[in-house]
């Protein structure tokens, strides 16, 4: 009643369209051994729950700093060929690493400072070899010796994926701009101010990115970044109406 009077409507719980469900993965980077885990995780909840039109998302930076970036691409990779409902969000390390390795010097010099020698060695270029002449040199490298498909997986990731009452990206939003009007670099590499935004757009925005000790669950976004590589808890955030629960490593 009161509600009616004042003009304030409560607020609508978070839901997925019926018969759907999701499972949104947060940053890898490099952990493969964490990702195969992870994915027996997903297909044993999967088992117990019934019948539903699956969507697993993949939220970017699958590469740096752990050990094994390259078989992690290979993975998503398969993954994403074999079935249009495994989607993937390029990360912000994905940015740099395509850029580096299409020859750009800028980005193989960010690279190296982001955990990409890690990524590197992954693809057969030990630390004395990346080191070896200018970073023009090491872009040239990478142009030579990173395998093609893997570059091609990484490059098809997507910006933004929106679901129901969720929206699926990278990094998070610009508070104040509409949807269709963000912009890649944003949703790649924001941190603040969308971290501490109260937004009123209606839609919970489930993001990695920023690493936290456990999945942050906020009123309008949720982050399932548990910092995988030095951790050892790679988290999947499942969804399904207005239902939601985590799986972890």
């Amino acid at each position: 009643m009161l509600s009616k009077w004042f003009g304030r409507k409560t607020s609508a719980v978070p839901a997925l369209e019926p018969g759907k469900r999701v499972y949104a993965i947060g940053d890898i980077h490099g952990r493969a051994d964490l990702l195969d885990q992870l994915i027996d995780l997903i297909e044993a909840d999967d088992a117990t729950r019934g019948d539903a039109d699956i969507r697993l998302i993949f939220l970017g930076d699958l590469i740096d700093r752990g050990a094994d970036s390259a078989r992690v691409v290979e993975i998503v990779g398969n993954l994403l060929r074999s079935s249009d409902q495994v989607r993937l969000i390029k990360g912000n390390h994905e940015e740099v690493f395509v850029a580096a390795a299409g020859g750009c010097a800028k980005s193989a010099r960010q690279l190296l400072k982001m955990g990409g020698y890690e990524t590197l060695e992954s693809y057969g270029i030990n630390r004395e070899e990346a080191d070896q002449g200018t970073i023009q040199d090491l872009a040239d490298l990478l142009k030579q010796r990173i395998p093609r498909d893997h570059i091609d997986v990484i490059d098809r990731g997507e910006d933004m994926i929106r679901i129901g009452d969720y929206v699926f990206v990278h990094a998070g939003i610009r508070p104040g701009v509409q949807l269709d009007r963000q912009v890649g670099s944003d949703l790649r590499w924001i941190r603040q101010p969308f971290l501490d935004a109260r937004r009123r757009d209606r839609v919970v925005v489930v993001h990695g990115h920023t690493p936290t000790q456990d999945v942050e669950f906020k009123p309008d976004r949720i982050g399932i970044d548990t910092g995988a590589c030095y951790s050892g808890k790679l988290t999947a955030l499942g969804l399904e109406g207005t239902e939601r629960w985590v799986l972890q490593t």
